[in-house]
């Protein structure tokens, strides 16, 4: 499974991003996709998931000011970020599992967003 990530660059707080994640390769048995974040020194965190059939999470520091899509049929998962806050700026990374729970062994290369106050 490989996975392409996408969509990240610099804002200021208050704006918007969208992220983009595409799977190819052996994805029949992909389930959940996510977003997780990290910071330097620091680890990955969940922001977001999505399983196959719709049923989504979010992070409490960021609910409200996200939203998870996915198109099954393009193998493909949106992330659109809203109101983002400096403490909002970190890599991105994109996520896959084959079952329902986060912490997949599949991982994209991040995108990086800087917001800045």
């Amino acid at each position: 499974v490989q996975l392409q990530a996408s969509g990240g660059g610099s804002v200021q707080a208050g704006g918007s991003l969208r992220l983009s994640c595409a799977a190819s390769g052996n994805i029949n048995n992909i389930n959940f996709m996510g977003w997780y974040r990290q910071t330097p020194g620091s680890s990955r965190l969940l922001v977001a998931g999505i399983t196959l059939n719709g049923k989504t999470t979010y992070a409490d520091s960021m609910k409200g000011r996200l939203t998870i899509s996915r198109d099954n049929a393009k193998n493909t998962m949106d992330l659109q970020m809203l109101s983002l806050k400096p403490e909002d700026t970190a890599m991105y990374f994109c996520n896959a599992a084959q079952g329902e729970r986060p912490g997949g062994p599949y991982w994209g290369q991040g995108t990086l967003v800087t917001v800045s106050s």
